[in-house]
């Protein structure tokens, strides 16, 4: 391997590495919740179900904008300016508080919402009692991930992984004690799962700002100095590159919603089988969001720093590393789905026969799922890293909505192929979006790349 690209290889592991550990740490962080929800009992976990589902909406959209903050701190960061990266950090944070206020008011008030769409009303008011407790996450959530982009666009994502494991513990125990009244504290239920993970998670932002503030590393970058004044100028350029962001995020996850919906219509032993094998293709996932995320910081900081070669090299790689990392899911899910289904339900119970038969048969398809899922996820971060979110979020929303979905709904009715329909029209999206994001990369970086016209040189001189 030259030396170059070995270079390369090794400053995405490092970047990759502990993003893919905190990714992990957050799908451990809701499986709690969702276990805990279990031992409540059906109408409990219906219920906060819903109320998990909406707050996941909203919440991936605001994630999305601040993603922004990571992009542009790596492109400063690259081009060495300091004082860039301070103020795009402080202004971040800023933009996270008030999305975190916004998406709070909206889930707040979502409950004729969901009575309007026609959901149960005992499962409205399970999902309420969970919302009024875990809408206190967001301003804890929102600041964890301003400063998360901010310290790993920098080169120092260990205190994220740190922290984050940390935190999917301390929400296990506490959600594990509250729900069982140890210690003489009073059971909450729902409200008491949602308490936890707001308290875990505020005082998860709370350490990685503390770590921030004392750690030596960010001495170039007093976010404390001047935070109080906001700047209007950062917080336009956040929000032109975090709104496409935000949105790509929220007509992806509308996806997945769609074939929820259809798989409902199917019937419940189909949802069931989906909701198995699409957690199993959830956790997988965590691996190329890492790596997107890892991707997106290198090029930023190559693109500012004028290195375009370098920045082409990065995406190139990341993107072969992705679909590497997922051809070894797909193998998983080929050979051996039965395994990966036991890891749910008892497949040798006859009561679940049908349900692990179809979870089986659905991770069979996962296998191309997982592929075209990975690479198209590394792909639109190695765009965003050149400050482009607007290519990721036309092409995203053309191939989920304009493809996939129809698909999905024209195999799994008209053609009759059922729940594996919809699951195949999934593949096909995301196929799609993979070949044209990664020919979007492509183009972008051979753009950026071509010599200036002589006219324009001269004009220049």
């Amino acid at each position: 391997m030259p030396h170059a690209l070995r270079d390369e290889f090794q400053a995405i592991l490092r970047l990759a590495g502990p993003l893919i550990a905190a990714q992990l740490a957050h799908v451990v962080m809701v499986f709690t919740d969702t276990v805990m929800m279990g031992l409540l009992g059906p109408a409990a976990l219906a219920g906060g179900g819903l109320g998990a589902a909406s707050y996941s909406f909203v919440s991936i959209f605001c994630v999305g904008v601040i993603a922004a903050v990571g992009n542009l701190v790596a492109i400063r960061y690259g081009a060495g300016d300091a004082a860039g990266v301070t103020r795009l950090t402080q202004n971040g944070l800023w933009l996270g508080w008030a999305l975190a206020l916004l998406a709070g008011l909206a889930l707040w008030h979502l409950e004729p919402v969901l009575l309007y769409f026609g959901q149960a009303p005992e499962s409205v008011t399970g999902a309420m009692q969970f919302l009024a407790t875990l809408i206190f996450a967001l301003p804890g959530y929102m600041t964890f991930m301003a400063l998360r982009g901010f310290t790993s666009a920098i080169g120092r994502p260990g205190p994220v992984m740190a922290i984050s494991i940390g935190g999917a513990l301390a929400n296990f125990v506490l959600n594990y004690v509250l729900i069982k009244g140890w210690f003489g504290l009073p059971t909450l239920g729902l409200a008491g799962i949602g308490l936890v993970t707001a308290a875990v998670m505020n005082v998860m932002a709370l350490l990685l700002a503390w770590h921030v503030l004392r750690h030596s590393a960010y001495a170039g970058y007093p976010l404390q100095r001047n935070l109080l004044r906001p700047q209007w100028v950062e917080l336009q350029e956040l929000l032109r590159l975090g709104l496409p962001i935000g949105g790509t995020y929220a007509v992806e996850s509308g996806l997945f919603a769609f074939a929820a919906l259809c798989m409902g219509a199917l019937g419940s032993m189909q949802l069931a089988a989906h909701q198995i094998a699409i957690m199993s293709v959830y956790v997988a996932f965590m691996v190329p969001v890492g790596l997107s995320y890892a991707v997106t910081f290198r090029i930023g900081q190559h693109f500012g720093a004028g290195r375009l070669l370098d920045a082409r090299r990065a995406g190139r790689l990341g993107i072969a590393i992705g679909a590497a990392c997922m051809l070894g899911f797909a193998t998983l899910f080929w050979l051996a789905p039965e395994a990966v289904v036991g890891l749910f339900l008892d497949h040798h119970d006859p009561a679940f026969a049908e349900i692990a038969a179809l979870a089986v048969s659905l991770l069979a398809i996962a296998a191309w799922f997982e592929l075209f899922d990975g690479i198209q996820t590394i792909a639109m971060g190695a765009i965003r890293g050149l400050k482009d979110a607007k290519t990721t979020f036309f092409v995203g929303l053309g191939c989920y909505w304009l493809i996939g979905a129809p698909l999905a709904w024209l195999l799994a009715f008209p053609l009759g192929w059922g729940a594996e329909g919809v699951w195949w029209g999934l593949a096909g999206g995301l196929a799609c979006a993979a070949l044209g994001l990664t020919l979007g990369f492509e183009w972008k970086t051979a753009r950026l790349l071509r010599p200036a016209p002589a006219t324009k040189r001269a004009c220049l001189a």
